[in-house]
């Protein structure tokens, strides 16, 4: 298959079938829906049957279809770039289903239909629907991950240049084997008298920038990512001419912007054009309002339901440890990096603060742990005092964890964009938490999921990071 049979197999063969796949799972669905409802003994559970014709039910299974299909267009299920993302796609399909389901039960009240749409009828559909996609897409997935399948969707890329944000890329790139991109090789850069990192021997360079068009069209060239761009303004435009020519995407490493790169905006100053970072959607106005109205809400039911286990564990503590208080507190830096006191469920001896000079992490085998405080930290319940800080508008459920003042001053000037993290509210828990990095996972990989969460931020994150913390809420490092 040559490059533009490739392509277009790509951006709308495949895209076509999936489609043509997603609305028969999704019709199929709501039959099954109106089977439930209407023809079997489930569909009386909470009401009594009233019969409805298939024939007349058509039209609304069709409409319902529609919406279904409207919602996973707009939310882009079907770029090509994610072919190959399982997850992704799958994350998609839920966060279309939800908005599907309260769209279509919003019309059916707003409209008189006739016959009307049973709110019965919508719930067995919503998950049988959910069920058949997630059937079809597995298929389809265990088809395309097929080493021949793979290669044939998967763009062809090269780097032009070679850096050390070029290097992180290459090596996400190919450790990943369902990645949309193959990286084929580099394209050396002209050196002016720079050196550069040396290049892994497992990656190509298939030569210079002055050969750039020879070897875009040699290697089916896709994408190509510029590592660096100090290049002389006449470079610069012979390299988006010869792109545009030879229908390559041309792409950049932002190494001016090292975090936020969501967030650029090109705008206006004048009558010349200034690229930057813009108010990111965690901070604006409207969804900080929301974020806290939740934060609220979740506070006041946490508190509520977490305070018989909390006065049964203030009762074990007490009586392992009479000398020391219940409740634990420690400075942490906050939002606009000001220090504020947490509190936790005490789960060491009384000194144990004292003694520790180092200000490390507490180890699952300290010695100073309390025998009810190693139970406590194992499933994270010395945290629940926190829903206290939350209400107090020190926290928020979600959010990067907080740290001490001690190791904000130390980490700031070792740790690459530290600091952004404290441009919103620490969280009881985290993006970093959920994904597995506790107090002894690596630094920098802590800083990436918390700038990934506040650049990423929207309210079904905060609600897949939820769900996460309490399908995981054992702490594994314990």
């Amino acid at each position: 298959m040559n490059g533009l049979a490739q392509k277009s197999f790509r951006q709308r063969t495949l895209p076509a079938v999936l489609l043509a796949g997603d609305t028969g799972c999704v019709f199929a669905g709501l039959l099954i829906g109106y089977g439930l409802r209407y023809h079997t003994p489930a569909g009386s559970i909470f009401i009594e049957v009233v019969g409805a014709r298939l024939h007349d039910y058509l039209p609304l299974l069709l409409l319902g279809t529609a919406f279904f299909i409207a919602a996973f267009l707009h939310l882009g299920l079907y770029d090509e770039r994610l072919l190959l993302r399982r997850y992704q796609a799958l994350n998609i399909i839920l966060k279309g289903t939800a908005f599907w389901f309260f769209a279509y039960l919003g019309v059916s009240l707003v409209l008189k239909f006739e016959p009307p749409i049973s709110r019965l009828f919508v719930v067995f559909a919503c998950v049988a629907s959910l069920l058949l996609l997630y059937l079809w897409r597995s298929v389809f997935y265990a088809v395309v991950s097929a080493p021949r399948w793979r290669e044939l969707i998967q763009q062809r890329v090269a780097l032009l240049g070679w850096t050390a944000e070029a290097h992180a890329l290459a090596t996400d790139v190919g450790g990943t084997p369902a990645h949309p991109f193959r990286l084929v090789g580099i394209i050396e850069f002209p050196a002016h008298g720079q050196s550069r990192p040396s290049v892994p021997d497992e990656l190509p360079v298939l030569g210079g920038f002055a050969e750039l068009p020879a070897l875009l069209a040699r290697h089916g060239i896709d994408v190509l990512i510029a590592a660096r761009l100090d290049l002389p303004r006449a470079d610069l435009a012979r390299l988006v001419d010869l792109c545009e020519h030879a229908y390559v995407e041309l792409k950049i490493i932002p190494s001016v912007f090292q975090i936020f790169v969501s967030g650029l905006r090109l705008q206006t100053v004048g009558r010349v054009p200034v690229l930057g970072v813009e108010e990111l959607a965690i901070n604006k106005l409207f969804n900080r309002v929301l974020k806290r109205a939740i934060d609220l809400a979740g506070s006041l039911a946490g508190l509520v339901l977490s305070a018989p286990a909390l006065a049964v564990l203030a009762v074990l503590i007490k009586r392992e440890s009479p000398c020391g208080p219940v409740f634990f507190r420690q400075p942490r830096i906050g939002t606009g990096h000001r220090v504020f006191t947490l509190y936790k469920l005490r789960s060491m001896e009384p000194d144990a603060a004292e003694l520790d000079h180092a200000n490390v992490s507490t180890g699952s085998n300290d010695p100073r742990l309390l025998r009810i405080g190693a139970f406590i930290r194992r499933w994270n319940l010395d945290e629940l005092p926190q829903f206290w800080n939350v209400l107090r508008g020190d926290m928020s459920l979600i959010g990067p964890r907080p740290e001490r003042p001690y190791h904000v001053d130390q980490l700031a000037g070792i740790i690459p964009h530290y600091l952004p993290r404290h441009l919103v509210k620490p969280g009881m828990t985290g993006w970093a938490q959920v994904n597995g990095l506790r107090g002894g996972s690596a630094l920098e990989q802590r800083i990436q999921h918390d700038i990934y969460y506040i650049e990423n931020w929207s309210l079904w994150l905060d609600l897949q990071i939820l769900l996460l913390t309490l399908a995981r809420w054992r702490n594994p490092g314990e």
